[in-house]
C-alpha cells in the first residue's frame, strides 16, 4: 500500500510472510534506505531492529538494507505469491520505473561484490541475491503478469515493452555478463510481451514483438528462444493475420526474406529443426506437425519427405514414418516412390493390415496396367478388412478399376472378357454401397463406354454432370467423347463449349483438345486448326505464370506443349500440307528427342509421298522405340500386307499383337480382314470387317482411355 505524503511521518505497516517482515516509512527522500530485511531466522522490530531466533548463530545474521521502491517490488512480489494479484497490482502500482532506472543505472552493469565483501554463495538463501534493478525491474514484470491475469491485455503490453525498453541500452555495445535472476526478468518479459498483445487483439505489435524478440540481441538460451519461435509459427500459420515484411533494419545483406507468412513460419520450423538435431533443443512433435502443414499449403511435398527422411530413428515408428513419406511422394506425383514405400510398410513383418496404405497402395497401382494385378490384390484386403460399408465400397472400387487395367495387358480375348466382367461387377457391387460417390459413377461410365455400353456410359455420364453440379471438366470430356461415339458430333461440341464456360482458364486444355478433335471428325480443319491455336496459347500461358510446371505434369489429364505440336502435325499431314506438318514436327521434336508418336508422324507424311522404305523405316523406328505403340503396329501391319503374299504372316502378327495390346482399334481390325482376304481365309475376313463396321459406328474422337 502506497504511503500518503500529506499524513505527516507516519509509518504504514504492511503485513509480509516469512522469511521476513517489512516495514516501510512515509516520503523517503531518494536514495534513503527505509526498509531493513533480516535474514531467516530473525524478527524485524518497529524502526528496523532484529532480534536473533532461538537456536540461530548471531554471527551469521546481517540485514539488508532496501529503499522505498526496492521495498514495494519486495511486498508485491509476496503478495502475488500469495496469489492477492488485485493486492499486489496496488503495490506494484506506486514504483516509479522511470525514477528507479536512473537511480539504479550504475548497479546494471556493476559486477563487483557488494559493499560488506560478500559474495552470492555466501549470502543466506532467504536474501534477495539480485541488485536493486533486478528487483525492481521483476516487480515491473510481475505487475504485467498481474494485469495480463486481470485481462488488462493492453496495460500488461505496456508495461512489459517499459521492462524491455528499460534493459535494451545494456544489449547496444554488444551483449553483457548480467546476473541470473536480471537474465531470467529479460527472458520471462521477451516471452510475454507478444502474448499480451495477441490477447490485446493488436496482433501487428504482436508480430512485432515476436521478430523483435528473436532479432534483438538478449542473450536467449535455447529453450526460451524454442518456446518463441514455436508460439510465432503458430502464430503466423493460423492467426490469419495481415502480415507484413520484416523492416529493412532488420534484414541482414544475403539473408533470405521471406515473402508472407507461411515462408517465415517454414524458415523458423527449419531453424528449429536445425536446432534439435544440433542437440540444443529437445524434440517437439508439434514442430513437424507445422511444417506438414505450412509445406502442404506451399505444395512442397518432396521437401517435407526430405525432412522426415532426416529425422532420427526411434522418433516415428518405422511404418507410420514409410505411410507419411508415401503419402507425400504420391501427392508431389512421384506414384513409383510412393509405392515402395507402401511396400515396405505393407510387409507381412511390418503393418500388413492397415486398410488405408492398402487403399493407397491400390489406388497408385490402378493407373498402370503392368501393376494391375498387384492392385488387385491389395483391393482384395482392403475387402477382408473392411469393418464398414464405406471402406468395402471404396475397396469394391479399387477393385473394379485395377480388374479394368489388368483386362487391357491379358493375351487372350477370353481372359479379357472374364476380367472385364469381373469390372462391372465390382462397380456395380460397390455403387449398391454407396450411390452418392461421383467418382465410382464416372469409373463405371468410362468402363460401359470402353465396353461400347454407349446407353448406359451416356447415363453415367449425364448422373456424374448432375453429382458434381458440372463444375469437374472431365464429366464434360465423357459426356462429348461418348457423344462423338454416337456420331452426334454437334451435341458433343455443345457440351463441350458448355464445360468451357463453367471451367477455370487453366484446366480447359483438355476441353479444347477434344474441340479440336471434334472439328476434325466434323470436316472443319481451319476451325480445328484455331482450337489447337488456342490450347498452345493457353499451355504457353501456364509456362509463362508462377505455377511451377511440375505441378501442370502431376495433373491428370493436363495437355503438354508436345501433344500440341504433334496434332497440328497430324492435321497438316491429313491436307497435305507438307510445309507445315514438318514445321510442327521439328517443334515437337525439340521438346521430346525420342517419341513414337513423333516416328510415327513422320512415317505417315513418307507414306502419303509414297516413299514406302522410308515410312517403313520411320514406323519401325517408332515400334523400336515403344513396343506398345498401336498406331506403328497398324502402320507396319498395312503396309507389308501390301508387299505380296510372303509377308501377309508377318503383317498378320503386327496386327493381332495391335488388338492384343488395343481389341477396340478399327482399323486394326480393317487392315486384319484384308489380310486374311489375301490369304484366302473368307470367313475370318467377314468376321474382321464386320468388327470394324461396328467399331467405326461406335468410334469416338478420343480414346476413352485419355480419361483415366
Amino acid at each position: 500500500m502506497a504511503p500518503d505524503p500529506e499524513e505527516g511521518g507516519e509509518t504504514v505497516q504492511e503485513e509480509a510472510t516469512s522469511p521476513a517482515e517489512v516495514e516501510v516509512q512515509a516520503d523517503p527522500a531518494p536514495g534513503e534506505k527505509v526498509v531493513e530485511l533480516a535474514s531467516e531466522g530473525e524478527s524485524l522490530k518497529p524502526g528496523g531492529g532484529s532480534t536473533p531466533a532461538v537456536g540461530a548463530d548471531s554471527s551469521s545474521h546481517e540485514g539488508l538494507s532496501l529503499n522505498y521502491e526496492e521495498a514495494r517490488a519486495l511486498l508485491g512480489r509476496l503478495e502475488f505469491q500469495k496469489g492477492n494479484v488485485e493486492v499486489a497490482l496496488r503495490v506494484f502500482d506506486g514504483i516509479d520505473l522511470q525514477a528507479a532506472i536512473q537511480q539504479f543505472q550504475p548497479s546494471l552493469s556493476d559486477k563487483t561484490p557488494s559493499k560488506k565483501g560478500r559474495t552470492k554463495s555466501e549470502l543466506p538463501s532467504s536474501v534477495p541475491q539480485n541488485n536493486p534493478a533486478s528487483l525492481v525491474l521483476e516487480a515491473i514484470y510481475l505487475k504485467s503478469l498481474s494485469l495480463q491475469k486481470l485481462g488488462k491485455s493492453t496495460e500488461a503490453a505496456n508495461q512489459c515493452q517499459s521492462v524491455l525498453d528499460s534493459v535494451e541500452s545494456m544489449f547496444q555495445n554488444g551483449t553483457p555478463d548480467i546476473e541470473p535472476k536480471l537474465q531470467e526478468t529479460v527472458n520471462k518479459s521477451v516471452e510475454l510481451l507478444p502474448e499480451a498483445w495477441k490477447y490485446a487483439g493488436s496482433y501487428q505489435e504482436a508480430l512485432a514483438s515476436y521478430r523483435r524478440a528473436l532479432l534483438s540481441p538478449w542473450n536467449l538460451d535455447d529453450e526460451c528462444r524454442s518456446r518463441i519461435q514455436k508460439r510465432f509459427v503458430a502464430f503466423l500459420l493460423y492467426s490469419n493475420v495481415d502480415w507484413n515484411p520484416p523492416s529493412m533494419a532488420q534484414q541482414i545483406e544475403g539473408s533470405f526474406v521471406p515473402k508472407n507468412n507461411v515462408e517465415e513460419a517454414i524458415l523458423l520450423l527449419m531453424i528449429l529443426l536445425r536446432n534439435w538435431y544440433q542437440g540444443k533443443t529437445h524434440w517437439d512433435p508439434s514442430v513437424m506437425e507445422h511444417l506438414t502443414y505450412a509445406l502442404s499449403l506451399c505444395r512442397e511435398l518432396l521437401i517435407l519427405a526430405k525432412q522426415l527422411e532426416e529425422v532420427l530413428p526411434g522418433i516415428y515408428p518405422r511404418t507410420e514414418r514409410w505411410s507419411t513419406l508415401a503419402l507425400c511422394y504420391y501427392a508431389a506425383g512421384h506414384k513409383d516412390d510412393a509405392l515402395n514405400f507402401l511396400r515396405k510398410s505393407l510387409n507381412k513383418l511390418e503393418n500388413p493390415n492397415d486398410t488405408l496404405a492398402l487403399s493407397l497402395a491400390a489406388k497408385i497401382s490402378s493407373k498402370e496396367c503392368h501393376l494391375a494385378s498387384e492392385g488387385v490384390e491389395y483391393a482384395r484386403r482392403v475387402i477382408a478388412l473392411a469393418e464398414s460399408q464405406h471402406l468395402k465400397s471404396v475397396g469394391l472400387h479399387l477393385l473394379g478399376r485395377c480388374l479394368g487395367k489388368k483386362s487391357k495387358v491379358v493375351s487372350s480375348d477370353y481372359q479379357r472378357s472374364l476380367l472385364q466382367t469381373e469390372t462391372l461387377k465390382s462397380l456395380t457391387e460397390s455403387f449398391a454401397l454407396n450411390r452418392y460417390n461421383a467418382d465410382l459413377i464416372f469409373d463405371m461410365g468410362v468402363e460401359y463406354a470402353e465396353q461400347r455400353n454407349m446407353n448406359s456410359a451416356l447415363r453415367c455420364a449425364k448422373e456424374f454432370i448432375e453429382a458434381t453440379g458440372g463444375s469437374v471438366s472431365k464429366g464434360w470430356r465423357l459426356l462429348a467423347l461418348v457423344l462423338s461415339a454416337q456420331q452426334r458430333f454437334s451435341e458433343a461440341e455443345v457440351a463441350i463449349d458448355a464445360a468451357l464456360d463453367e471451367t477455370a482458364k487453366w484446366d480447359q486444355g483438355p476441353l479444347l483438345r477434344v474441340k479440336a478433335k471434334l472439328k476434325v471428325a466434323q470436316s472443319s480443319p481451319m476451325e480445328a486448326v484455331e482450337a489447337y491455336r488456342a490450347l498452345l496459347s493457353l499451355v504457353q500461358a501456364q509456362k509463362n505464370t508462377s505455377k511451377p510446371t511440375k505441378d501442370l505434369e502431376v495433373i491428370d489429364g493436363s495437355v503438354s506443349e508436345f501433344e500440341i505440336w504433334q496434332g497440328l502435325a497430324n492435321l497438316y499431314s491429313s491436307l497435305s500440307y507438307w510445309r507445315d506438318a514438318e514445321i510442327c514436327l521439328q517443334k515437337a521434336r525439340a521438346l521430346k528427342s525420342y517419341s513414337a508418336t513423333t516416328l510415327h508422324a513422320e512415317g505417315y507424311m513418307h507414306q502419303a509421298r509414297k516413299h514406302t522404305k522410308d515410312a517403313l523405316a520411320a514406323y519401325v523406328n517408332a515400334f523400336s522405340t515403344e513396343l506398345e505403340h498401336v498406331a506403328s503396329k497398324v502402320a507396319i501391319g498395312a503396309l507389308l500386307a501390301k508387299q505380296g503374299p510372303r509377308f501377309l504372316p508377318a503383317a498378320r502378327c503386327f496386327l493381332s499383337d495391335a488388338l492384343r495390346v488395343e481389341p477396340t482399334n478399327r482399323m486394326a481390325w480393317l487392315y486384319l480382314g484384308k489380310v486374311h482376304r489375301s490369304d484366302g481365309r473368307i470367313t475370318d475376313a467377314a468376321d474382321c470387317f464386320q468388327a470394324a463396321v461396328m467399331l467405326e459406328e461406335s468410334d469416338p474422337v478420343e480414346c476413352f482411355n485419355s480419361l483415366s
